[in-house]
């Protein structure tokens, strides 16, 4: 995960308390000092013994955007994390899902340390939030209206280091790949309504209530309400039949990704969503 807006903080949260998940480890990026505090401040709020990883506690910036403070009050910076690619390598395995919210810097290190290395590795499941699915994958009739006709367009997780990514996306060691990118994620957004059905579970779980705390304080300044790419990402991982998914070859081109139709890659691209069944995966309490 990142800290640079409020999606990867209100997934962490839909992770700690959501009761299908046995969340085993977050690791951040950078890793700062700032976001290191604000996992463990999480942790500590839900009463959870969780693992951080971080890849550079000596980062020297923050890396913390100033809603998570307006939204949750002071918190304490923090280096109580391990080396992020080490706790990777240690936790995930067969049976493991690893979801990621920002650039894969981590989940690379740890891979190149397997082949560098010849470290027994296996991944089960990896659910990335970015990448792109247009024309020739997505029906017309599914696109977005702002990503109509396109075949590829930038994304912002997996060009946060590409190289990591196409690690990822071409490592043996991982046994699933799924991408839920930009002409689904874009059209799902945390509005008025989506806050009145957390507001409705939240008193069932502790989770759901500070998730509404800090999309109640973005709301009242940003009324239009805020793309929840993330947590959406979580929710496919939590329940994959909640969406629709195209077997493909995901590929980068000028700066920009895209993916062809092609079967047998293990790797899915979302297409479509029953967004009703995103929402009570969500709310599930």
């Amino acid at each position: 995960m990142e800290t640079s807006d409020p999606d990867d903080f209100m997934t962490l949260l839909l992770l700690l308390g959501h009761p299908r998940v046995d969340l085993r480890a977050v690791t951040v990026t950078p890793g700062t000092l700032e976001q290191v505090g604000l996992v463990c401040w999480a942790l500590r709020a839900l009463g959870r013994d969780v693992r951080v990883g971080a890849r550079n506690l000596d980062h020297g910036k923050p890396c913390v955007s100033a809603w998570h403070y307006a939204a949750y009050g002071d918190i304490a910076a923090s280096r109580d994390a391990e080396p992020a690619s080490a706790l990777l390598l240690e936790v995930l395995d067969a049976d493991t899902t690893l979801v990621t919210g920002a650039a894969l810097k981590n989940l690379g290190d740890a891979l190149r340390r397997v082949d560098g290395e010849g470290l027994a590795f296996r991944l089960g499941r990896l659910v990335i939030q970015g990448g792109f699915a247009g024309e020739g994958v997505v029906p017309p009739a599914l696109q977005l209206e702002k990503f109509r006709g396109r075949v590829t367009c930038p994304t912002f997780n997996l060009n946060g280091d590409p190289k990591s990514a196409l690690l990822a996306l071409a490592h043996p060691a991982i046994a699933q790949r799924r991408l839920v990118a930009k002409n689904v994620c874009h059209g799902v957004v945390y509005d008025a309504a989506l806050h009145a059905r957390v507001g409705e579970a939240r008193e069932r779980s502790r989770s759901l209530a500070l998730i509404w705390a800090g999309m109640d304080h973005y709301l009242r300044h940003r009324p239009g309400g805020k793309i929840f790419h993330d947590p959406l990402a979580a929710c496919c991982a939590i329940d994959p039949s909640i969406a629709t998914w195209a077997e493909v070859e995901v590929f980068r081109e000028r700066g920009e990704w895209g993916s062809r139709l092609s079967p047998g890659t293990g790797t899915s691209i979302i297409i479509d969503l029953d967004r009703e069944r995103f929402v009570q995966t969500l709310v599930a309490t």
